[in-house]
């Protein structure tokens, strides 16, 4: 008998949580009547202390649907409190709150796990829009995903659309690592050690959920902002990967001399744009140029926590467990309010590696 979990986390987005809720519900039950020797169990992990979605879970009544609560701010803790309650499990699948599952959604990820035998399967994750972006956002196709052939060795891979083998997640003694919770990142974070202890993850094309993107993350200056802080995070991804302060050290530099090539080189796709009058060059060198910016800052020891909640001293700068307003992720830096996004007009401005979300910067 094989027992499946989906996992859906989530914070303080009841009404966006129902509607995810309904068609998971509908896939499980299609999964465990579809499938003999398989059963299925949807739990929500609500990390709002006050259980702000129990109400709404509860109304639902459905059967093979469990409701919990983890405290501790961060999604890494939101995380850990899926794997810890699935520890019985066989498979926990991950999906956002506000994410949609398509047809065909769970039972290719069962699919290609059973055929690969992989410790991790990602499926992809496309985008539908609150209103229609601006000619210059879709010309910086900042909502871009990779696709590649089902059963595609990755080297990362994120967590909106992601089946993991718990007896090899066990065996691994991975974990999300809770000073990544406020800032991004705990799930490349998370695959790349697996990856590094030789487990294996795959890419599944056929596993489809769609991404809600609401029309404020639509802006130019939320984009921007997102490809600084997910420059910021890879640079604390790779700290915490190094093994010692000389190879932490060299990551700093690297991040620094890496970093500024990009500003330059962003700045000037973005002069060119300008010049040519390229939407394209113009929001992609910019997209570039504050990617770049973020792996400096990242390498001087600035940390962006991109998650910090209301509440927290300062923008931005929150963290878990309360360590302070200017305390970054410990060892690796300090917090920093967020990055100043130029106003700009309309006129200016190996392995597979999957895991860039829609917004990351790319060539």
């Amino acid at each position: 008998m094989t027992h499946l979990v989906v996992g859906v986390l989530t914070y303080k987005r009841p009404e966006p949580l129902g509607r995810a809720l309904v068609r998971v519900l509908e896939h499980a039950a299609a999964l465990a009547r579809d499938n003999s020797g398989v059963t299925t169990e949807v739990l929500v992990v609500d990390n709002d202390p006050a259980g702000s979605a129990r109400d709404m879970v509860r109304s639902l009544a459905a059967p093979g649907l469990r409701y919990v609560v983890e405290a501790e701010p961060g999604i890494s803790a939101a995380r850990n409190k899926a794997l810890d309650e699935a520890a019985s499990a066989d498979i926990l699948v991950y999906i956002d709150d506000d994410e949609r599952p398509e047809e065909l959604w769970l039972q290719p990820l069962l699919d290609t796990w059973r055929q690969t035998g992989a410790a991790a399967v990602m499926g992809r994750v496309v985008s539908e829009y609150e209103s229609e972006p601006s000619p210059w956002v879709a010309a910086g196709t900042f909502f871009w995903r990779p696709r590649m052939p089902t059963g595609t060795v990755i080297a990362v891979a994120a967590t909106g659309n992601l089946l993991l083998d718990m007896a090899q997640i066990r065996r691994s003694g991975v974990r999300f690592d809770p000073r990544l919770g406020l800032t991004g990142g705990e799930d490349s974070l998370f695959s790349r050690k697996l990856a590094r202890r030789g487990y294996t993850l795959v890419w599944c094309d056929e596993s489809v959920a769609t991404d809600f993107v609401p029309a404020a993350r639509l802006q130019r200056g939320w984009l921007l902002k997102r490809s600084w802080s997910h420059g910021n995070a890879a640079t604390l991804v790779e700290l915490m990967l190094a093994r010692s302060p000389m190879s932490r050290a060299a990551v700093r530099v690297r991040a620094v001399v890496r970093g500024s090539i990009r500003i330059a080189a962003g700045a000037a796709r973005n002069l060119a744009g300008r010049v040519t009058g390229s939407l394209r060059h113009q929001a992609r060198g910019l997209r570039t140029a504050y990617h770049g910016a973020g792996m400096v800052a990242g390498g001087l020891g600035h940390v962006y926590k991109e998650y910090a909640r209301h509440g927290d001293a300062g923008t931005g700068t929150g963290t878990a467990g309360g360590s302070g307003a200017n305390a970054g992720p410990a060892g690796l830096g300090t917090a920093v309010p967020n990055p100043t996004v130029q106003n700009t007009s309309a006129q200016s401005t190996s392995a597979q590696n999957p895991a860039g979300s829609a917004s990351e910067e790319s060539a």
